[in-house]
């Protein structure tokens, strides 16, 4: 839990309209040792605003306001979150209105007079809170992880048969090859390099539903273009333009170009779909360079120089909710379709070390951006040097907020190591409890209900003596000497790049073998 001496802090949102009693509320919990971030409101508008703009860890209301109510406030909490905990303080209480509070969805209730259980409950409320959502993330995890194995299993079967019908095509293209026509010679060129391409895509099918690593290539933009001109011929409606903007210089990059050509011609024939009445569909590329800023919370951070490819329609466009579901898996707006095509680039991106974005308006078209790293001359060596990926090592990742879990483990995920998530510290443990100690452990060191240290010395009891990944904030400076003496960890500034936590992580683990 949050104490003054960990630095992690508890973010309190209170319902109340005596200022006294609200100051007495967080008095009774700053006793405790708890360290407080609090916002206090008095109405419906101000509730509202503040569920949006301050991400509080536990609601603590009073039950009657003028002009307000405690019930409302939980209704209204939970029309938009059914976790958070909330917890009715009132002056007066009857038995009949706290089975009333409970059944409407409280956490727990107590009397002004009688504050003394306020933290031991607020921890309680927290902790069951956070294990609840953890809880919750597991057993998605699970779900996606059955969805996506029934995937590899059918692309598996028709990997099979897909080789059955592509390995006659390179034959004929072959025998093509010899024919004194020079128009059929060109045309059984075609057909040889569809065919292969065909085979490398079932590979990059199989690989993706498998988590395998393929194989990497110099990609020039301009070849990568052209072999996608080819894909697309005849597939173009007669009402869509189709105009590809290279630029002037071309530009190579390091790259899977089978990947990258199956997540263009997806983004290609996604936009057409969204063109129903026609419009223009261009693919563009110039040099981009990007910095803190251009991150979303929870990305693994490398700025510098990146490729940035656009494919941009004018089409339909999409809405708010649809563009934050657009990654999700098996999410379709099309009847016909799977839900696996965007996910499918997003990893193809992810895997190339770049990052997808995507800009769009209902009625005004769509343009997804592509960043793929560009690999400068001057670069430092060792950042350019390739990092050896996993070898199957188990990874447990202890970090609060999902975004920023969901980066890391993808990214190890992708070099080789099983990884295990877990979203707290008490969570964390309790993965260790039930499938062992894992080969090493990345952490938060800011973590809150149960702080870094806390965790850490847990881990110690457990005989856990490490390897440990520490990512620390530089703007919270935490006490070196003072943390427990775990006999190997690593200390690594937040934001982290993906190859700081490869390179990382496999060097604890090599140090550890070495030492061992």
């Amino acid at each position: 839990m949050p104490s003054k001496d960990d630095g992690g802090t508890l973010r309190v949102l209170l319902v109340e309209d005596e200022p006294l009693d609200a100051e007495l509320i967080l008095d009774q919990l700053r006793e405790d040792g708890m360290s407080i971030e609090s916002r206090l409101v008095d109405d419906e508008k101000g509730f509202l605003a503040a569920l949006e703009e301050f991400d509080a860890d536990l609601v603590i209301s009073d039950l009657s306001m003028p002009g307000f109510s405690g019930y409302r406030a939980l209704e209204l909490l939970r029309e938009k979150d059914s976790l958070l905990p909330f917890i009715f303080v009132s002056g007066t209480i009857g038995e009949d209105a706290a089975i009333k509070a409970l059944k409407s969805g409280a956490t727990d209730y107590l009397l002004k007079e009688r504050l003394a259980r306020l933290a031991s409950a607020a921890r309680r409320a927290v902790e069951q809170s956070r294990e609840t959502s953890a809880r919750a993330r597991a057993e998605s995890e699970l779900m996606r992880a059955q969805r996506f194995e029934s995937l590899a299993m059918l692309a598996g079967g028709l990997s099979h048969d897909l080789r059955n019908i592509l390995q006659p095509l390179l034959l004929t293209a072959s025998a093509l090859n010899d024919s004194s026509d020079e128009e059929l010679r060109k045309h059984g060129a075609l057909v040889g390099d569809c065919a292969r391409r065909g085979l490398q895509m079932v590979a990059s099918m199989l690989s993706f539903a498998r988590g395998a690593r393929v194989e990497v290539e110099r990609v020039q933009l301009a070849a990568l273009f052209d072999a996608l001109g080819l894909l697309l011929r005849g597939s173009v409606p007669e009402n869509i333009d189709l105009k590809f903007e290279n630029p002037e210089e071309d530009i190579a990059i390091e790259g899977n170009q089978t990947e990258l050509q199956q997540c263009l011609l997806n983004l290609c024939l996604n936009a057409m779909q969204a063109m129903p009445e026609g419009g223009r569909l261009v693919l563009s590329a110039e040099p981009a360079q990007i910095d803190a800023a251009f991150f979303e919370e929870g990305e693994l951070q490398t700025p510098g120089a990146y490729l940035k490819l656009l494919v941009s329609d004018t089409g339909i466009g999409m809405d708010e909710e649809v563009r934050a579901s657009l990654f999700r898996p098996f999410f379709t707006t099309k009847e016909s379709g799977t839900g696996l095509g965007l996910i499918s680039c997003k990893r193809i991106v992810t895997n190339h070390r770049g990052y997808l974005r995507v800009l769009s308006e209902p009625g005004q078209g769509t343009t997804f951006e592509v960043y793929l790293p560009l690999e400068s001359a001057d670069a430092d060596d060792d950042e350019l040097a390739e990092v050896p990926g996993g070898r199957g090592e188990r990874v447990l990742v202890v970090v609060e907020r999902l975004g920023k879990q969901t980066m890391l483990s993808d990214s190890l995920e992708l070099n080789g190591y099983e990884v295990t998530t877990a979203g707290s510290g008490s969570h964390a443990l309790q993965k260790i409890a039930a499938l062992g100690a894992p080969d090493i452990v990345v952490m938060d060191a800011d973590l809150n209900l149960m702080s870094g240290i806390e965790t850490i010395s847990a881990l110690l009891d457990l005989d856990y003596t490490g390897p440990l990944v520490l990512l620390v904030d530089p703007e919270k400076p935490i006490d070196r000497e003072g943390l427990p003496p775990l006999e190997h960890m690593r200390f690594v500034q937040k934001p982290v790049s993906v190859q700081q936590l490869l390179r990382s992580v496999r060097g604890e683990l090599d140090a550890m073998a070495g030492s061992g």
